[in-house]
C-alpha cells in the first residue's frame, strides 16, 4: 500500500471551515479522494453542502478561480444541473484551509447535490443520451463565450498527456507496463499524434471541455442528474468529452451503445461531422493513456488501487485492435 503524504483527516478538516459561514461544529465526512479530497459537510442548521480540498500542486490559485468563473457562466447562461460555489465569509469563492504539518490547501465550497453515482449495473443508455446532451450544451457555450482577463486553464493536448513529463504522468513507468506492452503502446503512442494532427485542433474541434465526465462526476437521483467535478476542464478535443465519459470501462462490452446513446443525444444539439465521430475512437485511446500515467502517478488513491490490475494489459488490447483497423483503413 503507497502512503499518501497529503492524506486529510474529516476530523482536521472539521476544525477549519472558519472561512464559511455557519460551519462550525459541522459534521465532516470523506466521500471521495481521487485527485482532489472531496467531503460531505452537514451544518449545525441542516443545510447540506461539499466541500472540496485541492491537491497540492495541481491546479494554481488562477486556474481554480478560471474554472469558477465558467461554472459561473454556465449557470447564468445554460440549464445545465451544476453543483454551484458557496462564497466564503470574506465574498471568495476560492479559500485557504490550513491543516497541520501540511502546506495550505486551496479548498472550494459547494451546495450540496443529491444523488448517487451511476455503475455499469445501472441502465446506462438514458444517461448516456442525457450526458451526450449536456457535452453538446458545454461545447455550444464554449465556443460561444468570451472568456475573461486572465482566464488560464490546462491544454490537454497530445503532448501534454502522452509525453514523458505529461500532465498526469508518464504511461511507459506505469504499472503493468512490460517490455512487450511498451513495445504496443509506443505504436500506438505515433499512431495517436499522427492521427490526431491530421484531425486538427480548429475551433469546431478543439476548445474548453469538461475533460473529465465520468460516472464519478454524475449524480443521478431519480429523474434528475447533476454534473459536477469541473477540477479538470481544460482546452482539449470535443470529441474527448465522450472518451472521458467510459472512463476505466473503455474494454465493457456495453461501449458501443453507450456511444450510440451519447451520439443520439449530442447530435441534435450540435452538429458532427464523420471526421468528429471517427476521431472519437482516437479520443478513447487517447483517455486510455492517460489513466495509465494517471494510475501510476496516483497509486497512493484508491480509485487507482481499484483499477490497477489488468488495466496496462488492457489498454495493450485496445491498442492492438486500433492499430489493426488503422493499418486496414490505410491499406
Amino acid at each position: 500500500m503507497v502512503k499518501d503524504s497529503n492524506a486529510l483527516d474529516a476530523e482536521a478538516v472539521g476544525a477549519e471551515l472558519g472561512a464559511w459561514s455557519g460551519l462550525a461544529g459541522a459534521a465532516v465526512a470523506l466521500l471521495c479522494h481521487s485527485e482532489n479530497h472531496t467531503f460531505r459537510i452537514d451544518a449545525p442548521d441542516g443545510r447540506v453542502f461539499t466541500l472540496r480540498v485541492h491537491r497540492p500542486d495541481y491546479q494554481s490559485a488562477a486556474s481554480i478561480s478560471s474554472e469558477l468563473a465558467w461554472l459561473a457562466a454556465l449557470a447564468r447562461e445554460t440549464e445545465l444541473p451544476l453543483a454551484r460555489p458557496v462564497a466564503g465569509v470574506d465574498g471568495n469563492f476560492l479559500q485557504r484551509i490550513k491543516i497541520e504539518g501540511q502546506a495550505p490547501r486551496a479548498a472550494v465550497l459547494f451546495e450540496f447535490a443529491p444523488g448517487n453515482e451511476p455503475t455499469l449495473d445501472d441502465d446506462l443508455v438514458p444517461i448516456f443520451v442525457r450526458l451526450g446532451h449536456f457535452a453538446a450544451i458545454l461545447h455550444n457555450h464554449a465556443i460561444g463565450w468570451t472568456p475573461p482577463a486572465g482566464f488560464e486553464r490546462q491544454v490537454w493536448s497530445a503532448g501534454h498527456i502522452l509525453d514523458a513529463d505529461g500532465l498526469w504522468g508518464d504511461w511507459r513507468i506505469a504499472p503493468g507496463v512490460t517490455t512487450d506492452i511498451a513495445g504496443v503502446l509506443e505504436q500506438l503512442d505515433q499512431a495517436l499524434r499522427q492521427d490526431l494532427a491530421a484531425y486538427g485542433n480548429g475551433p469546431q474541434q478543439f476548445g474548453l471541455i469538461h475533460a473529465d465526465m465520468r460516472l464519478g462526476n454524475l449524480l443521478v437521483d431519480g429523474d434528475d442528474m447533476t454534473l459536477i467535478d469541473f477540477d479538470d476542464c481544460g482546452f482539449c478535443w470535443f470529441a474527448y468529452d465522450f472518451a472521458a465519459a467510459i472512463s476505466f470501462h473503455e474494454t465493457d462490452a456495453s461501449i458501443p451503445a453507450l456511444k450510440s446513446a451519447w451520439l443520439a443525444g449530442y447530435s441534435p444539439a450540435r452538429h458532427l461531422s464523420e471526421n468528429d465521430i471517427r476521431a472519437m475512437d482516437t479520443m478513447v485511446l487517447l483517455r486510455r493513456m492517460v489513466l495509465l500515467a494517471w494510475i501510476g502517478s496516483h497509486a497512493e488513491t484508491i480509485l487507482a488501487q481499484t483499477h490497477r490490475p489488468g488495466f496496462a494489459e488492457g489498454t495493450a488490447r485496445l491498442a492492438r485492435a486500433y492499430l489493426d483497423q488503422r493499418r486496414a483503413t490505410h491499406a
